[in-house]
Parts: C-alpha cells; structure tokens; sequence
C-alpha cells in the first residue's frame, strides 16, 4: 500500500509539473510584463530552451537595456486558438500585462478548422487583452500550399485582417526567412531548428521594440 502511494504521489507531482511548466518568467520582479500566448512554435519544440526565441528575446531585452520588463510565456506545444481562448482569461487576470502577444492559429490551420472560427477565436483574445488594457501584437502565419489554394488564402488573411480591425501591431509571417531555408526547419518541416531561433526572434523584433516605450 505504501509503495502504491508513493507511485500515485510521484504521478501527480509530475503532472503539476506538467501543467505549471509553460507559463515562465525571467524570475525577477518587474514593473512590466509581457505575456505570450503561442504554440510549439513558441514553446521550444525540439530545441533546448536555453536555444529557444523567447530566452533569446530576454536576453535581448536585458542587453538593450529594458530591463523593467518580464516575460511570461505562456506557450503550449500542440495549442490551438481555442485552448489559448480558454486559459487567456485567468492569465490576463494574474499578471496584467502592458503586451499580449498571440502566435496563434498554425495548429487550427494543420487540422483544417474553418477559418471563421479561428477568426472568432483570435478575436476574442484580442478583444479580451485590449479590454484589459494591454497592447496587442498579432503573429501572423501561413499553411502548407497541398491545403487548397482557397483555404490557405483564406487562413493566411485572417492575422492581418483582424490587426486591422482592432488597430492593433501585426508580424505578417513568423516564419519569414525560415521555412524555405536549408537546415533552418526540423525534419517535419513544421518546427524551425536551433539555427533559426535567431531570425524567429528578428521576424519579431521591429514590431515589438516599438511596443516596448509605448
């Protein structure tokens, strides 16, 4: 009985872990944060963390001298617009962000989700974010051609559509510079390598920095 507790504890001690892991901070204490709400594009898919954008994106922000600014990511490998619609809310609520940034919509688009209710998804995280006083950036994506041509136009003006509607700061394609480079994509051709963490983090930081003396 007391190895059988002892088993049952170690389980569910791994799967607060589990659940607890993604959202992550720089562990200092901050006037401003910066929460990202993204996929395994965000959650260091196949590369070592220390590698990822987002720790590039702190180390960034040190070296340039924002250094009043945590960042909270809060991204989960395999999320969808609905999950991040789901868990937005208690995020907003504990760390009151001055940015939200939404990256997205890749996995609805892989599964074929109809684009109107990836729309209605992403923009009722913007509309929830703004409500709480935070600026928005919204990461725009693009799917795979074998998709239908209708479909992937279709998915792909979603992101500048809605930055439009809600006047808010877009990245046209996270994967810009990456998808269509040699030894820049894992073997799936879905996830950027370790070597393309870098231009992840550059696709990114024209739009952001400005956001940042907002």
């Amino acid at each position: 009985m007391d190895t059988a507790f002892r088993r049952l504890r170690s389980i569910v001690f791994i799967a607060l872990i589990f659940v607890v892991a993604p959202v992550s901070g720089n562990g200092t204490s901050s006037d401003k944060h910066l929460l990202i709400m993204g996929d395994s594009l965000s959650a260091a898919y196949g590369v070592q963390t220390e590698e990822a954008w987002v720790t590039l994106l702190r180390q960034r922000l040190d070296n340039r001298g924002f250094t009043g600014w945590e960042v909270i990511n809060a991204s989960i490998s395999g999320e969808t617009t609905d999950g991040g619609l789901r868990r937005l809310p208690e995020l907003l609520n504990r760390h009151q962000p001055e940015i939200v940034m939404i990256e997205l919509g890749g996995n609805d688009g892989l599964r074929g989700f109809p684009p109107q209710v990836i729309r209605q998804n992403l923009a009722s995280m913007i509309e929830q974010s703004q409500q709480a006083g935070a600026n928005v950036l919204v990461v725009g994506m693009q799917i795979p051609p074998n998709y239908g041509q209708r479909y992937t136009e279709a998915f792909a003006n979603i992101f500048p559509e809605l930055a439009e509607q809600y006047d808010t700061r877009l990245v046209p394609f996270f994967l810009a510079n990456i998808y269509d480079k040699k030894g820049l994509m894992q073997d799936d051709d879905i996830h950027p390598t370790a070597e393309a963490q870098g231009q992840l983090l550059d696709n990114v930081w024209p739009v952001l920095e400005p956001m940042l003396t907002e």
